[in-house]
């Protein structure tokens, strides 16, 4: 469930509070274990950048997680930013009538 009134937290907020800072991993030592950039990761942490289907699938392997888990937060972040954007042209629709 989104949150009314505050911006979701983002993957990379999670993923360096959550993981890499209890773990004491440093984001070149994700990078390497993942085969992908310290830039890559770096971008994500300061929310530069949304976690990729490929980052998720590395992140979900590496730390034993689910695909779903990180997936979710990307998708919050990206609905919430997404109804702030255009929540003006979404209060212009009607639900369709119901019919009998």
């Amino acid at each position: 469930m989104l949150p009314k009134k505050r911006r979701p937290t983002p993957p990379g907020e999670i993923l360096k509070y959550e993981f890499l800072e209890p773990l004491r991993i440093n984001q070149k030592q994700l990078a390497e274990s993942l085969g992908i950039t310290r830039v890559r990761i770096n971008e994500i942490i300061l929310g530069k950048r949304a976690i990729s289907p490929d980052t998720v699938l590395r992140l979900a392997h590496y730390f034993n997680t689910t695909v779903d888990f990180w997936l979710g937060l990307q998708m919050d972040v990206n609905v919430w930013d997404t109804m702030q954007k255009y929540s003006s042209e979404y209060k212009k629709i009607r639900p369709m009538a119901a019919t009998a």
